[in-house]
């Protein structure tokens, strides 16, 4: 019996023993575990990217509506009958080609009027110069002359109506047998060469010049380029939009250019020097449409508001915002902000 007890006794400093080793056992794996979590890195993992400048051509595209480069309105200066019209919307026309044909009911009458005050004028010009008439009287026939002239000459310039220019007929108005009213007759637009109008930054004034060449796009032809010329430059600046009007002729020979088309026409004005970075580094501030940058520098980033030009590729231009030469990053923006200390997974020289 005291065998037996001795035995239960040191079983139990056994198990005390071992109770003591788990708890000490516990207390170190718990310290350990908070040692490895002191020693966690929460710093965000970054990519970053030294940027540097480079030589950007400095293009700008305006939108505009290709234009006829003239536009003639064909009708009479008194209302009158129309007897005929010769040509049709769509039909190509020359300088002084007839288009129409008015009636003529007066202009015989008008040519006899004509003919009587031309012979009645000769003979009192003879009679003074014989001596037998008055200076005064030679004028008053002079005069009287010089008006049946210009009635007879508008009667008839008024029987048939020619087309000024070269052009293709956009517009018909009336038929044979109606008389002319408010409306033109006919309208002639000139399609060689066309033109655009385009409305340009103030700040841009002086670096737009006549003979300038300009690429121009239409939408219908996709991405092939017309070759424009700046033509006019309007020498006032609208203080509503601080924008100044040129016009731009494009020579249109194979007329395939037609009024109405809309055109993006691209200005190069030149080249500078601009810091240029991915479109990844680009961040878009939401609500505002602000664009961002971050920039690393001593281990911490900043985030730099940035003015943004063109795009180029899958880079774009900055104009403002990004010095040469600074690291920006192009990856794990999503947990960054302003100041805050990062770890830089990858660095690249671009």
């Amino acid at each position: 019996m005291i065998m037996s007890v001795r035995m239960h006794g040191a079983a139990a400093c056994l198990m005390l023993g071992a109770m003591m080793v788990a708890t000490l056992s516990s207390c170190g794996g718990k310290k350990d575990e908070a040692a490895k979590a002191e020693n966690v890195d929460e710093r965000p993992n970054v990519e970053i990217l030294q940027v540097h400048e480079q030589s950007v051509d400095q293009l700008v595209s305006y939108t505009a509506t290709v234009e006829a480069y003239k536009t003639n309105n064909i009708t009479t200066s008194t209302p009158n009958r129309i007897k005929s019209i010769l040509v049709d919307v769509g039909s190509k026309v020359a300088k002084g080609q007839r288009l129409v044909v008015l009636d003529n009911v007066n202009i015989d009458q008008l040519k006899v009027r004509l003919d009587n005050t031309e012979r009645e004028y000769n003979r009192a010009l003879e009679l003074y110069n014989i001596g037998g008439g008055t200076k005064q009287s030679v004028d008053q026939m002079k005069t009287e002359l010089d008006a049946a002239r210009r009635q007879y000459d508008n009667q008839l310039e008024n029987t048939f109506l020619v087309s000024p220019v070269n052009g293709v007929v956009t517009e018909r108005n009336y038929d044979a047998g109606d008389m002319t009213g408010q409306l033109p007759i006919l309208t002639i637009e000139q399609i060689q060469p066309v033109k655009v109008l385009i409305n340009v930054s103030e700040t841009e004034f002086t670096k737009v010049h006549k003979g300038m060449k300009v690429a121009v796009y239409l939408d219908v032809y996709g991405d092939e380029m017309f070759e424009g010329t700046v033509e006019l430059i309007h020498p006032t600046i609208d203080a509503a939009t601080r924008t100044f009007t040129v016009e731009v002729n494009i020579p249109n020979r194979d007329e395939r250019i037609r009024p109405g088309m809309f055109a993006r026409v691209v200005m190069n004005f030149g080249t500078e020097n601009r810091v240029v970075v991915p479109d990844r580094a680009i961040v878009k501030q939401t609500g505002s449409g602000e664009k961002f940058v971050y920039v690393y520098k001593d281990g911490k980033v900043s985030f730099n508001r940035v003015e943004v030009g063109q795009r180029l590729g899958d880079t774009y231009e900055l104009i403002s915002g990004v010095d040469n030469g600074a690291e920006v990053v192009i990856s794990g923006q999503s947990r960054l902000a302003n100041g805050v200390e990062v770890n830089v997974l990858d660095k690249t020289d671009k």
